[in-house]
């Protein structure tokens, strides 16, 4: 399994970042690639809306309000609600091959859940598995703390004879995502509720990015046996033409 590590740079479009998950499941589905993880920080502040929620009346509303706060507006490849990120996150998108169309959906949503609620154990976090009331992007499988506050939110896209999962981990910034939140899921007319909101870091103080990412990476490969390698330039060529698809305008 291919592993491309990494932000795309300091300046990157953010609708371009988001593609490149996009680019991955649909190179897996035409046959041209095998399965592949990226892990990589944001190199900015991102609202990143599901399809449905570009559907709802003050979507609008809810982009300028992102916008005002200093993030980036883009829609996710994965389905699911609006998620919120900073660069004090860490984003894990994983790609395969899937000939049974729409099978293994809850295996992987079960599994992933428990790799990283055990990733988060090791840490001393209390990590448990299931939706908090109120949390954004609501979920049977994100990973919680003391069945409290959201840590890791998961969501999966099924395409013809590929998969997408994809993990967003809030290592930190909640006094940042948790007022931001609030105004997105209230101009979206959305249930949220703020106490829901929580970081890595408030439940571990002291743990750092770098030794998290490091886990995240020494687990996947375990599991898998993960080759590191460069983002393609096929892949990133796909990603660009895809780059529209996901750009608020």
């Amino acid at each position: 399994m291919e592993l491309y590590r990494g932000a795309l740079g300091a300046d990157a479009d953010q609708a371009l970042e988001v593609a490149v998950a996009h680019a991955m499941l649909r190179q897996v589905s035409e046959g041209d690639a095998g399965a592949g993880v990226r892990i990589y920080r944001p190199s900015g502040r991102v609202v990143a809306f599901g399809r449905r929620d570009t559907l709802l009346p003050g979507f609008r509303d809810a982009v300028r309000a992102v916008r005002d706060a200093g993030f980036t507006p883009v829609v996710r490849a994965p389905g699911g609600r609006a998620v919120a990120y900073t660069e004090r996150s860490l984003v894990v998108d994983h790609v395969g091959p899937d000939p049974g169309y729409l099978s293994g959906m809850e295996e992987r949503f079960t599994g992933y859940a428990e790799l990283w609620a055990d990733v988060l154990r090791k840490h001393g976090v209390e990590a448990q598995i299931g939706a908090v009331p109120g949390e954004y992007c609501p979920g049977a499988h994100s990973v919680n703390a003391r069945g409290r506050v959201k840590l890791v939110g998961t969501a999966q896209r099924l395409v013809r004879s590929a998969w997408l999962f994809s993990a967003v981990v809030i290592v930190d910034d909640t006094e940042v995502l948790r007022p931001l939140l609030t105004e997105v899921y209230r101009l979206l007319d959305l249930p949220f509720d703020d106490d829901s909101v929580g970081s890595v870091v408030d439940e571990s103080p002291g743990l750092e990015l770098d030794a998290l990412e490091a886990e995240v990476i020494a687990t996947y490969d375990d599991r898998y046996g993960l080759e590191p390698s460069p983002l393609p330039e096929d892949l990133l060529s796909r990603a660009r033409d895809l780059a529209a698809d996901h750009r608020v305008g």
